[in-house]
């Protein structure tokens, strides 16, 4: 008899018993309370979970402190439960809190809560609704156990303005990389604006400090960083890795600087130095040799690396360097033209050329002669170079522009 009565009570208690089945409640609409504020203003211990229990703890919130957002929160918490009932989806929902003295013992409080509230119902996802930046630090803790569906975040109607200002500036200091970007170059600016201000000026500080922070907002806008960094760390590359272009690349900005400065000394020389146009052409005309110089010692050591690491030569790598002759030859004799018609420099004059029993009499090329030669010289070596580039590549053009669109 006493047998029969135990499995009519377990029966019963199957029955009867809160726990709901996996099939009937798969969400939990959690409301969190990380600072205890529902604990310390009604007296009542959580969790508290079903509809008629928090609907009947947001009128003893309300009474204990209407101008609580817990109380806006609790009843956000029972509209979206209402709302998943509404849309055919089970939900419950439960307010859980941190009694604790510690905020470490408050978060293992509430994790002690919701592992509660699983074990009675069974959930496997939950919607958390938060009303401050600090009961937001418990969402992780929900993450832990259940697959966080949503965090609905409460702000009172009257305090937006400043629970949204009060999430930007915590999302702001909470990116390190923004924040250095942004308030280093402003504390830097006010330190520098007193000093600058006793020793010069306010209006010299004022402008000094405004150029400072132009120059640093066209820096950052124009990705000038991520490019020196790209650079640097394509030169320790090279370096580790022994390439040659890192020494031609050495050799060319060295030429480049003397093509420069030969193309400033030409400018100095001039004459009539008030014609812009004859300045520019003088400038083109001295420095474009070095240039074309530097270009191909650049263009020699990015082949000489491809050489050497056996790889597969690209048309490209291998036609580069007559490209750069023929360019130059071109701009020197444009260049060359206007400024023979302006009267800067002379005709140019062939020597003698005595090979054998061939021998050529010296002789003067007028100004259109002198620009179709360097023209035809340009057009003739970069044809050239394309041809070598095939040869060498084993490809035809169609071949080698389909293998440069690849790459």
């Amino acid at each position: 008899m006493g047998f029969l009565l135990d499995v009519l009570q377990t029966v019963v208690g199957v029955f009867i018993s809160p726990r709901h089945d996996a099939n009937t409640v798969t969400t939990l609409v959690v409301c969190v309370d990380r600072t205890d504020d529902v604990g310390r203003k009604t007296g009542l211990s959580t969790p508290v979970a079903g509809w008629e229990a928090v609907q009947s703890l947001v009128i003893d919130m309300g009474l204990a402190d209407p101008e609580d957002s817990s109380v806006n929160s609790l009843l956000e918490s029972l509209r979206v439960a209402r709302d998943l009932r509404d849309g055919d989806d089970d939900a419950v929902v439960a307010v859980v809190s941190g009694a604790s003295d510690s905020m470490v013992s408050a978060d293992r409080t509430v994790a002690r809560q919701l592992d509660d509230l699983i074990d009675e119902y069974n959930v496997d996802s939950a919607i958390v609704v938060i009303d401050s930046a600090e009961d937001e630090r418990l969402v992780p803790v929900v993450e832990s156990r259940l697959r966080v569906d949503s965090v609905d975040r409460v702000v009172v109607r009257q305090a937006r303005d400043i629970e949204s200002t009060y999430y930007l500036l915590k999302q702001f200091l909470a990116d390190e990389e923004l924040r250095q970007t942004t308030l280093v170059p402003i504390g830097i600016a006010l330190i520098v604006f007193p000093a600058l201000s006793i020793w010069a000026g306010s209006a010299i500080a004022l402008a000094t400090i405004t150029a400072v922070i132009g120059a640093f907002l066209l820096y950052k806008g124009f990705g000038v960083d991520e490019y020196l960094t790209r650079v640097a760390r394509q030169a320790r590359d090279s370096l580790y890795s022994g390439q040659v272009s890192v020494v031609t690349y050495v050799v060319a900005a060295g030429l480049t600087l003397v093509g420069v400065f030969a193309g400033a000394l030409g400018v100095s020389d001039l004459s009539d130095p008030e014609s812009a146009f004859i300045q520019s052409m003088m400038f083109a005309y001295a420095s474009v040799p070095w240039l074309a110089m530097a270009a191909l010692a650049a263009s020699t050591g990015r082949l000489l690396d491809e050489i050497i690491q056996d790889e597969q030569l690209r048309p490209s790598f291998l036609n580069l360097p007559f490209v750069v002759v023929g360019i130059g030859l071109i701009i020197r004799g444009f260049s060359a033209y206007f400024l023979e018609r302006g009267g800067q420099i002379s005709s140019f004059e062939v020597p003698d050329v005595s090979l054998g029993v061939v021998s050529v009499e010296g002789f003067t090329l007028g100004v259109g002669n002198r620009l179709g030669v360097f023209v035809l010289l340009g057009v003739l070596i970069s044809v050239l170079g394309v041809r070598v580039a095939m040869y060498f590549s084993g490809s035809s053009v169609e071949e080698a522009e389909v293998a440069e669109t690849d790459v």
